[in-house]
């Protein structure tokens, strides 16, 4: 097989994924002229450091995204993922941040989220099959 030929792979090197997405974010940047992206991570741990609850995305140019956020099995109904959400809220203000988007499927969490002040604004039916991919936002000013 010659070097130029498109392969399919299931387990990528993490550089090489790391590679694509620093070359969309450098497009980005460059086409929008926002810099300003951070990652915003924001975790629970016990002690014995293992996370206990967790939530991961980013802001970038007025925006924040929550790609992530977690709350082990044991722990959940107690109010920890709304503490999380919240203290995101909080931070993406801090950082600017006039809104919040997120995805979630249409078995996980649309209820917490709406609960939260999150509207849906679309939807990717059949994804999976049977269920819906829902992206919601919410605005922080």
């Amino acid at each position: 097989m010659s070097d130029d030929a498109i392969r399919v792979i299931d387990d990528p090197d993490e550089a090489d994924v790391a590679f694509l997405e620093d070359q969309i974010n450098e497009f980005n940047f460059a086409t929008t002229g926002y810099r300003d992206g951070r990652y915003l991570s924001i975790f629970l741990r016990d002690e014995t450091g293992a996370i206990r609850a967790g939530l991961s995305g980013h802001t970038w140019g007025g925006c924040a995204e929550v790609k992530f956020l977690w709350v082990r099995e044991s722990e959940r109904h107690m109010g920890l993922g709304s503490q999380l959400l919240q203290a995101a809220e909080r931070e993406a203000k801090l950082r600017g941040c006039a809104q919040l988007v997120l995805g979630t499927h249409s078995f996980q969490a649309p209820a917490f989220y709406a609960k939260h002040g999150y509207t849906v604004c679309g939807e990717a039916p059949d994804y999976p099959s049977g269920y819906a991919q829902l992206y919601l936002r919410k605005a922080l000013v």
